[in-house]
């Protein structure tokens, strides 16, 4: 039951999915349920891709891309397309780590920000476009998987970096901390099983799953390394920016990857 009150939490954090009353809240509750971050991706993923799929009955390609996207965005709230914005505004120049840091609490959007929305955003489009002329299916599935994948990213920073803010004045405090060894291998569990599941379900389409996880996974990594040297851990805001590079990169390498290996 604890387990579900944590998944509860996470999904009502960076969702506006109602949950049930007797879920509760507890400050120490919002650390432990990082672990369930894929599974809220599972979720948000979901409703886009099923919107996708609704869409394409009625609509070009184009639109249905548009609303997919949308579903996600109004979902959850914009958070972390929120998160990209502020990183980029912060990370973009040759500033200092005080400074950057100081920019990521200021809540107007840059230069920097708005590029880097409108390419992460705008690529985004175009990679789903390209996957939803193909195949639609492949598409759905993508998709989903980008959305799981992409929020185990940020777990993993979690638990290899420090909080690199003011701890005391976080936006989410509790989530300013790292995650336990156990916490860590749920959510990379998860990914384990939506990749399992998407193999079992289109088993031709393993290969292009096995290499969008290479590519999540080298993204993670290199995010991990430039927060490090630039800041010396991570934000809330670099969380966010994390989870968007990762999902763009996963569904990058189903596009490049799809035609290396055609469905009969």
């Amino acid at each position: 039951m604890h387990q579900l009150r944590l998944f509860f939490i996470a999904l009502q954090f960076f969702t506006r999915v109602p949950v049930p009353r007797w879920v509760g809240f507890e400050p120490a509750w919002l650390q432990q349920c990082a672990r369930y971050f894929p599974l809220v991706g599972a979720v948000v993923g979901g409703c886009s891709a099923l919107v996708l799929w609704g869409a394409m009955q009625l609509f070009p390609a184009t639109v249905a891309v548009g609303l997919a996207m949308a579903a996600s965005v109004w979902l959850t709230g914009g958070f972390h397309e929120d998160g990209l914005a502020d990183s980029c505004d912060a990370l973009g120049g040759a500033v200092s780590r005080e400074k950057a840091l100081a920019i990521m609490k200021d809540s107007r959007i840059g230069s920097y920000g708005a590029l880097g929305l409108i390419l992460v955003l705008g690529l985004k489009a175009a990679v789903l476009l390209g996957l939803a002329d193909t195949d639609p299916a492949l598409a759905a599935l993508a998709i989903v998987w980008a959305h799981v994948a992409s929020r185990a990213a940020p777990v993993w920073l979690l638990h290899a970096l420090p909080y690199a803010g003011d701890a005391d004045h976080a936006k989410a405090k509790p989530l300013a901390t790292q995650i336990s060894g156990p916490g860590l291998a749920i959510a990379l569990g998860l990914v384990v099983l939506a990749t399992a599941a998407g193999a079992w379900l289109t088993p031709e389409n393993m290969p292009l799953m096995l290499g969008a996880v290479v590519v999540a996974a080298g993204l993670t990594f290199y995010m991990q390394s430039m927060l490090e040297r630039r800041l010396h851990g991570y934000t809330g805001d670099t969380l966010g920016a994390t989870q968007q590079v990762v999902e763009l990169g996963a569904l990058l390498a189903f596009l490049a990857l799809a035609p290396l290996f055609p469905v009969d």
